[in-house]
């Protein structure tokens, strides 16, 4: 784990190492609307185009979601992150003016 990672770090460098991992506590709905909320539909739209997480390494079809082959458990999370995010902006109220 990375707590162990940090641990064993920490005690071979004879130093304390802090690993902050803020992504490890979301789940894929709300990396998703993070990266919305820091960067804009920009960010999200370069998250889709520039980054995969398909454990095939499939970057010959680009989904709603981004490249994957679609099937990897890679995949399905992201697809279903990218589900829940759409869905509850579709359900969002829209802001008033």
């Amino acid at each position: 784990t990375i707590k162990a990672l940090q641990v064993a770090i920490g005690l071979g460098m004879d130093k304390r190492y802090v690993f902050h991992t803020p992504l490890m506590w979301i789940d894929k709905a709300a990396t998703w609307d993070l990266a919305e909320r820091l960067g804009g539909s920009d960010l999200v739209r370069l998250i889709k185009r520039e980054t995969h997480t398909c454990y095939k390494g499939d970057r010959s079809a680009l989904h709603a979601w981004g490249y994957g082959c679609g099937d990897c458990p890679a995949c399905e999370l992201r697809a279903s992150g990218w589900e829940a995010y759409s869905a509850n902006r579709r359900n969002a109220p829209s802001p008033t003016t």
